[in-house]
């Protein structure tokens, strides 16, 4: 078809935004194509790669959260570098330290009750569903089939905990290879992380070098907006949490704040997660006490949404919410519950990079246009 075309055409249809990115996409797609092609070759460097992403995110984490600390030390009390790191792995040190002998203990003892009280708890839930199997009749047929499918699989999941707790040994066990292994990219990190952008740029020049450095610098900003804002609202909720069910005299106030604290760093649907454990105890405790956290809740996200959000993170991202669902849903599918933690921060990272291959091409089509008019 292009021998049809005059040379003229051709070269107005090559300069279509929308020709560039359809073959783009379909070079993108061949690409992946031929790599699941030959992904025997690849084995090995992915293997590597797994083993070092999670201590690698994990020290990156530990990194932004640090860094503010290191830059204040190193600019107004003129430490050298040895020295700002050193601090920050003492100031780690102590507030684990802090956590565990302040917080653990409680936490612990939480917990103990909790288990010592899960007989009781199972006794109500079969009560529970003893009530509603003599009330099956009742009920439409759809939820009497769930009813029947969820006894009948009880004990077909009660053959697979012994397979569900030696996964959950091992992954104890390379959780905590993990945990050991991230202060060491955390070192390193606070020791060369000026060191990253020049390296990479120095395999370019003129324009594209500081195109390079322009782009770096944006993803820099993004993730240190969204890993510093997103951890100090999580913790602020939880906050929230612990106040709210401290007031209403929640069991286990403590160990179900520090669960939604840690369901809330998933983005939009992390809320509703955290709730739900709360939900549980509230209505083994007492029916209405279930009101009292479904309003706690309410209240919590509503000074989230509209305080501590715009507040601390401003437009770190600026993704709309329907967006956000799906790229958690498609990165849970594909990836798990560590996709889901990293899917929209990957998003705001690959966001920047389109943005600034869009402004660059432009600039030269602005340029370009600017030298055909004859403008200086």
């Amino acid at each position: 078809m292009l021998n049809m075309l005059t040379e003229k055409e051709v070269k107005f249809l090559t300069s279509r935004l929308w020709f560039q990115t359809g073959v783009g996409l379909v070079l993108a797609f061949l690409v992946v194509f031929l790599a699941i092609q030959v992904k025997m070759i690849f084995e090995p460097i992915i293997v590597i790669i797994q083993a070092i992403f999670i201590p690698l995110l994990l020290g990156g984490v530990l990194f932004y959260l640090t860094h503010p600390v290191q830059r204040l030390l190193e600019n107004r009390w003129r430490f050298p570098r040895w020295a700002s790191i050193l601090s920050v792995i003492i100031l780690i040190i102590a507030a684990l330290v802090i956590l565990v002998t302040v917080v653990g203990p409680i936490v612990a003892d939480q917990i103990t009750n909790l288990a010592n009280a899960m007989p009781m708890i199972v006794d109500r839930v079969q009560s529970f569903i003893d009530y509603l199997l003599a009330q099956r009749e009742r009920l439409p047929g759809q939820v009497e089939r769930y009813l029947n499918d969820f006894v009948n699989n009880i004990s077909s999941w009660g053959g697979d905990i012994g397979s569900w707790l030696w996964s959950f040994t091992v992954n104890l066990v390379q959780g905590i290879f993990y945990v050991v292994l991230a202060p060491f990219f955390l070192v390193y990190m606070l020791k060369d992380h000026e060191k990253f952008a020049p390296f990479v740029a120095s395999f370019f020049s003129g324009e594209r070098r500081i195109w390079i450095r322009k782009t770096l610098h944006d993803i820099d900003e993004t993730l240190k907006a969204y890993i510093q804002g997103q951890l100090l609202v999580s913790f602020l909720v939880g906050l929230l949490l612990l106040i709210g069910y401290l007031i209403i005299g929640l069991n286990y106030s403590l160990l179900l704040a520090l669960i939604g604290m840690l369901f809330n760093v998933i983005p939009f649907l992390g809320p509703y997660l955290a709730v739900a454990p709360a939900i549980a105890i509230a209505a083994i405790q007492d029916p209405i006490m279930v009101v009292w956290v479904a309003i706690i809740m309410f209240v919590a996200q509503q000074i989230e949404g509209a305080v501590i959000t715009p507040n601390v993170m401003g437009n770190a991202l600026d993704i709309h919410p329907l967006t956000v669902i799906a790229i958690i849903l498609a990165a849970g599918s594909l990836f798990g519950f560590l996709g889901i933690i990293v899917a929209v921060p990957a998003y705001g990272v690959l966001k920047d990079i389109v943005r600034n291959i869009y402004s660059r091409r432009q600039e030269i089509s602005e340029t370009a246009a600017r030298d055909v008019d004859g403008e200086p």
